[in-house]
């Protein structure tokens, strides 16, 4: 795989941690911040782990302090499959 897409991501986030009530991941969330979505942080870690997983990646525990959106953290994610991929 050498993206991660905004459904993927969503499904990810729906097998790991769930979907808070109310909140429709189907809208356009890329620029709610994980709280206003109903994660907390251990749900986004619990996410981070299976994106590691099925993406044969490490992702940098600092980069994450600043995934605080889907779209940052797709961007963050997508940036190291690229990097890899470009080696």
């Amino acid at each position: 795989m050498d993206r991660l897409e905004l459904d993927d991501l969503k499904r990810i986030l729906r097998e790991c941690a769930g979907e808070e009530e109310g909140v429709d991941l189907d809208g356009d969330v890329l620029d709610l911040n994980w709280f206003e979505l109903g994660y907390d942080s251990l749900a986004v870690l619990q996410t981070t782990g299976h994106v590691e997983r099925a993406y044969d990646v490490l992702l940098d525990e600092e980069a994450l302090d600043d995934a605080d959106t889907p779209r940052r953290y797709l961007a963050m994610v997508n940036e190291v499959l690229s990097a890899r991929a470009a080696v």
